[in-house]
């Protein structure tokens, strides 16, 4: 693990989230001061003065550049796929709502869990396009965002973290990989990685920046 940058000013929306509670709280750990935001603020079963939480959604511009002012990074695991039946407005609407939102309040940073759907499993062929993944229109539209909008964002300093092809209860075992845009799969063809690890991972990003305006991964 980098060494951690104390007394950081974090705000992570979708605090509330299976990612989001689990990076909440390695932030936490290391010390940072964590606005947590998120519509049920009951998902997040934490107790610690460094940490607001904030029940809203992050459906507005406006709100979203409020929540962040003064940020020094902001962390977006917020995943609106799986509370609204329309994905399209979800994700290639909303998303970029969070996007502005956080270049108005001027925050130089901004991290995003993303997804492993574009990641390459062979050159020009990326997972989504292999059917392993199925149908699962969440992962295809958090890809279209970060390939269609991100991609072509210049204005502020962004990462999109994208995990491994499934998360498994591994917990912390500090041996996992990183790349850039290929899967990473173990010996026996597996992608997987714990929710710890990858947290722990995304954290060290933050306290010590290593990648700028492009994504990376994780893995076995």
């Amino acid at each position: 693990m980098r060494l951690s940058r104390p007394n950081m000013h974090l705000v992570v929306f979708g605090g509330g989230g299976t990612i989001g509670r689990q990076v909440v709280a390695e932030a936490l750990s290391r010390n940072h001061h964590v606005t947590a935001v998120d519509p049920f603020p009951d998902r997040i079963p934490l107790e610690n003065p460094n940490l607001d939480i904030v029940q809203t959604d992050v459906y507005s511009v406006d709100k979203i550049a409020g929540l962040s002012q003064n940020a020094d990074a902001v962390i977006v695991s917020h995943n609106p796929v799986w509370e609204q039946p329309d994905l399209f407005e979800s994700v290639l609407e909303r998303y970029p709502f969070i996007l502005e939102g956080v270049k108005e309040a001027r925050v130089p940073r901004l991290l995003f869990v993303g997804e492993p759907a574009t990641l390459f499993v062979e050159p020009g062929v990326r997972l989504m396009d292999t059917g392993l993944i199925g149908d699962d229109s969440a992962l295809r539209m958090l890809g279209a965002f970060y390939l269609d909008v991100l991609c072509h964002e210049h204005d502020i300093d962004w990462v999109w973290f994208s995990p491994a092809a499934s998360f498994i209860p591994a917990g912390r075992t500090n041996t996992y990989r990183l790349g850039k845009d290929d899967l990473i799969v173990d010996p026996n063809g597996q992608s997987t990685i714990s929710l710890e690890d990858y947290a722990s991972a995304l954290l060290d990003e933050t306290d010590a920046p290593v990648h700028h305006k492009e994504r990376f991964t994780i893995g076995y």
